[in-house]
């Protein structure tokens, strides 16, 4: 709160405001300095705005969320981990095997939102690794606490605060990664109970944290709704929100304070911090005793499994080998039951995971992944709550990620200008491809229009031989020169082609296509035929 306005100066300086002044301009300015000369932290920071921008009730989001996952490794891994943990796994029995589905089952804003907040750990964990590392477990705790917030706000689109949660302490990561020296000294007159926050940056840095964050995700192009938001209410108890933008900042500034209920060793050991927080937000968040516990009991369980996933755990243990009884470490009480179902949840996935490739790229157990793949398909046109893109995307998820293409994409007929044309696809420079991937319809002798014609299913293990590549088309040759070996997989309905899979490797497939892959890869084909003839025009 910044309701006490007692003058501070600069720790260790001089009374005189004029030295004052000038060495919070030096602490300031070589914060700056090293912030600004960081090569990785615009590449974060242009990460984090192209996910924070994309929006829940944009369709085409969810395609750009796929996009964006799935174009990194390490994320798409995560994503899947954390998709089937306890905490976040909507139901016991269905095991998630694509970030398709993850969005699907697990929504649109907890997949961005955890998506996000990994972002911000892989950018940050490298620098200073203690100091960073505890802003960085309170961050994702106080993200955990707003995500349980917004289930029971009454207001719409309220998940967006957990965005905010996660920026909110942004400015004392910034410190603790660039500036350690003056964070130890800032943390230690916090620890020592007389000063809050605020006071404590006021007197060592002579600056308000706070204007640092803002900087910051202005220059991140952070939308103005979020960075208002990081901003407290006025001192004392809160009412009911009148607005979005009111409740946001309330459970903002409540998701930062009660972070340290979450991460301590027993939950129900700090009732003067329980207290001050039903006293200061209780009307305001409809909150009392027993479902602020639940919130923090659930938030616990979310933290828990998000801090495993980020290693940030599993970081604290290889260093100690034993928990840590400080208030910004986590240790649960039920840690063993907790890493027991992890435990549980990664040997269902085994079943699930590449074990092996060949030196095509094709993992050994295809079949495997693509009956996987089959089986979400399937489970999600059951449901009949999908759009005819989002199904296409899991269709080219399944067959890019069981037959290790370089890159997929779904052609469709465009009448209006007598083309096929790409639509969506996946892989390396996926983008550049797509814009490239198109051909005339007017028949012409080559692999594709022939296997348009006859609606036959192609697979090219080696496209350098005489005989194939006499049947590339030159539009084929100039835009994916280095393909050599590819699959077309034509759609055809009512005896009309209307379009076709098509996926390629930039190295030789000898392996080949068994006849148990072929079966699925066709099976997979065949759900997206009966998507096409069956969805309401609507929603295509």
């Amino acid at each position: 709160m910044r309701s006490i306005h007692t003058p501070f100066t600069p720790h260790g300086s001089s009374h005189d405001p004029a030295v004052t002044a000038a060495n919070t301009a030096t602490i300031k300015t070589s914060l700056l300095e090293a912030i600004a000369n960081d090569p990785d932290l615009p590449t974060l920071g242009s990460s984090i705005s192209r996910i924070v921008q994309l929006s829940s009730s944009d369709h085409e989001s969810i395609r750009q969320l796929s996009y964006f996952v799935l174009s990194d490794v390490s994320l798409t891994q995560k994503i899947l981990r954390l998709s089937n943990s306890v905490a976040f796994r909507p139901s016991s029995n269905k095991i998630i095997t694509s970030v398709t589905k993850a969005i699907f089952l697990m929504g649109f804003n907890s997949v961005k939102n955890c998506a996000l907040a990994m972002l911000l750990v892989d950018g940050m964990s490298g620098k200073q690794v203690e100091h960073v590392r505890t802003e960085l477990i309170h961050t994702l705790a106080a993200s955990m606490v707003s995500r349980e917030l917004a289930k029971h706000s009454q207001f719409g689109d309220a998940e967006e605060i957990v965005v905010v949660a996660l920026f909110k302490n942004l400015g004392r990561l910034l410190l603790a990664a660039y500036d350690p020296e003056h964070y130890q000294k800032m943390t230690a007159l916090i620890a020592q109970g007389a000063h809050t926050p605020w006071q404590a940056a006021m007197q060592i840095l002579g600056f308000n944290l706070e204007t640092l964050t803002e900087n910051i995700l202005e220059n991140w192009n952070i939308p103005g709704s979020i960075i208002q938001a990081l901003k407290n209410r006025p001192g004392g108890n809160l009412n009911l929100a009148k607005s979005k933008h009111e409740w946001m900042q309330q459970a903002a500034e409540f998701s930062e304070k009660a972070a340290p209920l979450v991460l301590t060793w027993t939950q129900t050991n700090n009732p003067a911090c329980k207290e001050k927080l039903l006293s200061r937000f209780g009307k305001a968040l409809c909150l009392d005793t027993i479902k602020l516990d639940q919130l923090i009991a659930n938030a616990g369980e979310e933290t828990y499994a998000l801090l495993m996933d980020t290693d940030l755990i599993a970081l604290e243990n290889k260093r100690t080998n034993k928990p840590s009884s400080s208030p910004t470490e986590f240790s649960p009480e039920n840690e063993e039951d907790a890493l027991t179902d992890l435990i549980l949840g990664t040997d269902q996935n085994d079943h699930h995971q590449i074990t092996q490739r060949y030196p095509s790229g094709k993992p050994y157990n295809a079949s495997t992944l693509l009956l996987s793949g089959i089986q979400d398909v399937a489970e999600i046109m059951a449901s009949g709550y999908y759009k005819l893109d989002d199904l296409v995307m899991l269709v080219l998820e399944t067959y890019y990620n069981s037959l290790g293409f370089r890159f997929i994409t779904f052609c469709l007929l465009d009448s209006k200008i007598n083309q096929y044309r790409a639509r969506s696809s996946l892989g390396q420079n996926n983008m550049t491809y797509q814009k490239a991937f198109n051909f005339p319809v007017t028949p012409s002798i080559d692999l594709f229009h022939g296997a348009l014609k006859k609606n036959a299913d192609l697979l090219i293990s080696d496209a350098s031989t005489c005989k194939i590549r006499k049947l590339i088309p030159q539009w084929h040759k100039d835009s994916l020169p280095d393909a050599r070996s590819f699959m077309i997989l034509p759609l055809v309905t009512r005896q009309k082609p209307i379009g076709l899979f098509y996926a390629d490797r930039d190295v030789e497939a000898p392996e080949g296509i068994s006849s148990e892959e072929t079966r699925l890869i066709r099976t997979l084909k065949g759900q997206a035929l009966t998507a096409f003839n069956s969805i309401d025009p609507a929603n295509k």
